[in-house]
Formats: C-alpha cells, structure tokens, sequence
C-alpha cells in the first residue's frame, strides 16, 4: 500500500530573472514499510524533495499525498500536527536543544502530540535505553558524544512512533564507526516495520536501503527496488489531546522561557531596563504625590474640619479691608445662634514685644479668641486648661502658649502660672496648646488670650479682624456657607466680607494635587512605552538568534500558537519581572526618603502598585506580540537551515 503519492512535482526559487527550477516534475511512490535512499550530488535537489515529503516545504506545483490525503489543501497547523503523526526527522547535525536533558529533546515531539508528561518521559527513557543510552538520559547535549546525539536525535524521531523516519545524512557528521552503529539503527527500525526515507550522497550508505532513488538536476534518473516490502508499523503511540493537554504545552513553553531567560542573563536584563525605570518612575512620583497630599490636607485638618474664617474687605487683595472693619462681635453672636452652627469664635490679634524675665521676644504675637476657638481650630491642649466663658466676659489677663513659644520663652521650667508682660501688660500663663499646623512661614510666637482682654485691655481696638464658624458635621459645608452669607449679608446691609472655606480649599488641593500627579505620571509612563518598544526590538533580535530552534519545534510537530506562545510568555515574563524589581526599587526609594525627609514621606497606594504590575503585563504582551507573531510565522524549512 502506497503511503506516499507524488505526481508531477515542481519546485522553484526565487523570483524573475533569478528563478531556478530544482525539482522538475518528479512523480514517485514509496509503500509503507519501505526503506528508500535518495542519492545525489549537492544541488540536485535531494533535500528539496525530502523536505516536501517531511512537510517542511511545499511544492510550487504537481501533487503530493500522504494516505491518499492531498497536502497542498493543508493550513500551516495541519501540517504540523502531520508532521507530528507521521514523521520522525533524523537531522545530520543532530538539532538537539541544549537546554534540555536527552530524555527531554526526545520527549519533546510528544508534547505537541498531546501525551501526558508522565507517558512522554516514561516513554523517553525506554527509547533511550533501547539505544544504548540508558545511563545518559539526564546528559545535556554538551555532555554526549556526535554518535550519542544522533541516538537521542534518532530516540526523538521514534517518540510518537515514527511511522515515517526523514534522514537527512544521518552519517555525515558522524565518525565511520559512529555511522555504521547509526546505519545498523535504522536497518533494524525498517526490520520493525518504520518507513524510512534517508537522503545520502554516499552510494555505500545508499546500499543499506531496500530502494534507490537516483536524483539528477532535479530529475529521477534511476529508482531501484532491490527487495520486497516487508509489513509496515502501525503509529504505537498515537494520541489524542487528554484534559492536561494545554496545560502540558503551557507549561513547557513557561519553562523554556524561563530557561532562555537565565540563558542570556545580560540581554535579559538590558531588555528589563526600561521596564525598570518606567515602573520605578510612575510607583514612586503616584508616592510622592500622595505624600506631599496628605500632609496637605493634615495640615488643613489641623486648623480645623468643616471650618470657615470671615474676613473683613472683598477678597486677599483687598486694600481697603484694614480700614473697613465691618465685622463685630454682634455678627458673631448672631452666628452662634444658627443651627447648622456648632462653634462660633471672633479673632482679634496684637503683635509686640514679650518679656519674661531678663529676656525680650520681639516678635510675638496675640491672638484674641473665643473660648470655642481651641475646639473651632483644631487646637489641642498639651497642659493646663483653656479658659472659659467667664474669663471671656470678664476680660481676664491670662493666656496660652503653643508648643514652640513655650520652648523658646520656658526651655527649662513649666510656664503654668508664670508670669510674661506683653507690651507692659501683664499676662499669666494658664496652658499649652498644639502648634499651628498651617501657620505659614511666621517665626514669631504665639499666645492666645480672650478676645475681650486684647481688645480692651491691649490694643483698644473695637472691631474684630475675622470670625471663625465650624459646623455642625451634619451639615454640608457649601450650604452652611450660603446660609452664613444671606445672613451677614442681611446684618450689613452689603456683602463687605469673604468666606475662606477649608473643605473648599481642600477640595481644590485634592483637584489640584491630582492633576499633577496624573501629569507628572503620564510623563513617567512615557518611560514605560519607550520601555516597551526596547523589549520589542531585543524579542526581534530574539527571535533572530533562536531561528533554528523555532524550526526545529516546527519539525516537530509545533503548531504557530505554540511557538507564539512561547516567545509571547518570555515577553511578558520580562516585563513582569522588570515591574516587581521596578516595584522593589520604588520602595527602597521611598524608604531611604522616608528616612531623611521629615516633612512628609512618600504614600504608596496598593492601587498604584496593581497598575504598576497590570502594566508591565500589558507592555509584555502588547510589545512582545509582535516579535513572537514573527517567530509563528517562520517557514520552518528555512529556520532550520539558519546557522
């Protein structure tokens, strides 16, 4: 039965005037079981012919069936998955993968074939050791003999039964003893029933065969059988595809990604360079951003939540607030008495020389407040007591201190109870407050006292300079503020004041503050593309070098999602590992400026760090489609006969 038909077969290369015709309508039939020798000089078109036989190559015209089954209809992956059930390819220069062990080149085959992991290496060991190879099975390529490696590569071609075996000079780089052992190989596979099809241009080689087919500038010139055929094998080890099948193929691609990877540690890490930097750059600007914010808004809580400050005049820049003075204690009471109002405090100030002792403070500052002030801005009390009401109405000459003025004017001793004279009026100390967390960049001192002792004891001014309101947390802060202009603006008669809003201004910081940081990070993400585009072009230079490889894997039985798949796992492996290092080094980033900045630290958010990895991912995938959608595309006869 013939198992192969070939009928008016024509093959040319190249285009034009450069056209050449190396097979010229060659028509030949070989029957299963047979052990044909194809012999020639180089350039008569041998190894064209086998090639189109092993389905590495196609005709530019004629017929070529296997099993009755025209190959010329076939896809890409149809021919694969043929070469993977039919043939087994004894190359003369072995094609062994020389990351992999014996026992895994030979199982290799068996991987696209669909054959569980266990099977395939249980399989490859028998093989192995049925060729003499049997303590060699973990041996790298580099460790075994040219004999040795053609056995494995003659295991390999046996792995998913080799009803076909494709030997292209499986002695020609061998030693004479080595070949006769490979000759004797394949005499006993043809006394097991394997068709076996050998391209030699040695006639005593060629004498081995039970057929010779003579090729001469592209014509068969001679065909001579010398024995009947024998029985032909069956395909022992057929397989379907069984529930681990993909996964089996993504694991062996994940694996030897990884492997090539490790292999090229230097270009690996070029290539993760910009992925590096990128990811580096947009994790630590989103920290930065986030830091710098929320020691923003903390300082906003600071002088208080839900809070508002009225000031005298029309705005900031209004020159004629200092003289308008329209603001009055009256204005505050009245505000007092509203019910989205929780807290209500009126603000005079003062700014003079402080003396305590033998020492002067020149500039110092005091601030003129209600009993609620401390509760409206946020102040916390450290020691003593806050006065009250009664000190309020009563005009009491006593006073708190901040934290800072209390370092500066009592380094040394407790202030509660002392006495300071604050322009020649004198004031006693009866507690300690936190400092102002947004106070500018004032360096004189602070003291709070009643508004009513500044006013009358002090500087004897009658009108207050702003009035501060916190309210109620029920409340929305922009309807309050609306309420409280209706109502001094019905008190005034005209709308002679502003309101400084501090969930207003906070709400401007965030804005403000996340628009840069979207800015700032989009330039960083720029890094990331650039990133992305090195990966592409090192995964092109990639593919370039492992061009025989690919061919090997196509030999084989490797579909072009398999070899996709590969190149595209490696890409996006690069780039995950460039993102977690980018990651990591964000991080020591953040953690050196932590410790040597005090006036806020980097905040990362797992957020950002989710993006972070989410894109490199992208990047991989994205940048690395490409290079891998080459490496699918190869022409496997032609990746194979890349040095």
């Amino acid at each position: 039965m013939n198992i192969i038909e070939i009928k008016d077969l024509n093959r040319y290369f190249g285009e034009g005037e450069n056209r050449v015709h190396i097979l010229k309508n060659v028509s030949l039939n070989i029957e299963k079981g047979n052990f044909v020798a194809i012999i020639g000089q180089s350039g008569s078109g041998k190894s064209t012919l086998m090639n189109i036989i092993g389905c590495l190559d196609t005709a530019t015209s004629g017929s070529y069936k296997i099993n009755g089954k025209e190959t010329i209809e076939l896809s890409k992956d149809q021919l694969s998955d043929l070469r993977s059930q039919k043939f087994g390819f004894i190359f003369q220069r072995y094609n062994l993968l020389s990351s992999l062990t014996a026992a895994e080149n030979v199982a290799l085959p068996a991987i696209y074939a669909g054959m569980s992991q266990e099977k395939r290496l249980s399989r490859a060991k028998r093989l192995l050791e049925k060729l003499g190879l049997g303590d060699k099975w973990q041996n790298k390529p580099s460790q075994l003999s040219g004999g040795q490696q053609q056995r494995v590569s003659i295991a390999r071609a046996l792995m998913n039964g080799g009803e076909i075996i494709l030997a292209d000079e499986p002695t020609g780089a061998l030693d004479s003893q080595s070949g006769q052992n490979v000759m004797e190989i394949l005499r006993q596979l043809h006394a097991e029933g394997h068709t076996i099809i050998m391209v030699t241009h040695d006639r005593e080689i060629a004498a081995s065969a039970n057929r010779v087919i003579e090729i001469k500038d592209g014509e068969i010139i001679g065909d001579t059988q010398k024995e009947a055929v024998k029985s032909a094998v069956e395909n022992p080890t057929k397989s379907k595809p069984h529930f681990g099948f993909s996964k089996d193929q993504f694991v062996e691609a994940f694996r030897m990604s990884v492997s090539a990877i490790i292999a090229h540690k230097m270009r690996s890490l070029l290539t993760m360079l910009g992925i590096i930097i990128g990811i580096t750059s947009v994790v630590s600007v989103v920290a930065l951003g986030n830091g710098s914010q929320q020691k923003i808004l903390a300082n906003i809580k600071g002088i208080g939540t839900s809070t508002m400050t009225i000031f005298n005049g029309t705005g900031f820049g209004d020159r004629r607030a200092e003289q308008m003075q329209n603001l009055t204690i009256n204005d505050a009471t009245a505000l007092n008495q509203q019910s989205y109002v929780q807290s209500v405090t009126p603000n005079s100030s003062s700014s003079g020389t402080l003396i305590y002792g033998n020492q002067t403070f020149s500039s110092t500052s005091l601030k003129g407040v209600g009993e609620q002030y401390f509760d409206v801005d946020g102040l916390k009390l450290k020691s003593g007591n806050l006065f009250s009401a009664q000190d309020v109405a009563d005009n009491n000459q006593v006073a708190l201190i901040d934290e800072s003025a209390k370092k500066s004017i009592f380094p040394d001793e407790n202030p509660i109870g002392k006495i300071v004279m604050f322009n020649k009026r004198p004031l006693r100390i009866i507690g300690v407050v936190s400092d102002k967390q947004m106070g500018g960049a004032s360096s004189s001192l602070n003291l709070y006292a009643p508004y009513t002792t500044v006013m009358n004891r002090i500087s004897g001014s009658k009108k207050i300079g702003s009035i501060t309101v916190k309210v109620d947390d029920s409340v929305n802060t922009t309807v309050a503020e609306k309420g409280i202009t209706e109502l001094l603006t019905m008190r005034h008669g005209k709308k002679d004041f502003f309101i400084m809003n501090s969930d207003t201004i906070k709400q401007t910081i965030e804005s403000t503050t996340g628009t840069m940081k979207l800015l700032i990070s989009s330039i960083a993400f720029i890094s990331l593309i650039v990133g992305g585009i090195w990966v592409m072009n090192i995964m092109l230079v990639s593919v370039t070098e492992r061009t025989k490889e690919i061919g090997l894997r196509m030999a084989i039985g490797a579909r072009q999602f398999n070899i996709l798949q590969q190149f595209l796992i490696e890409a996006v492996l690069i780039c995950l590992i460039g993102g977690v290092t980018g990651i990591l080094l964000s991080g020591l980033i953040g953690l050196l400026f932590n410790v040597f900045m005090t006036d806020f630290t980097m905040a990362f958010s797992t957020g950002s760090i989710v993006a972070a990895v989410v894109f490199s991912t992208l990047i991989g995938v994205i940048f690395g489609y490409m290079p891998a959608k080459r490496a699918a595309q190869l022409d496997p006869i032609t990746a194979l006969a890349r040095e």
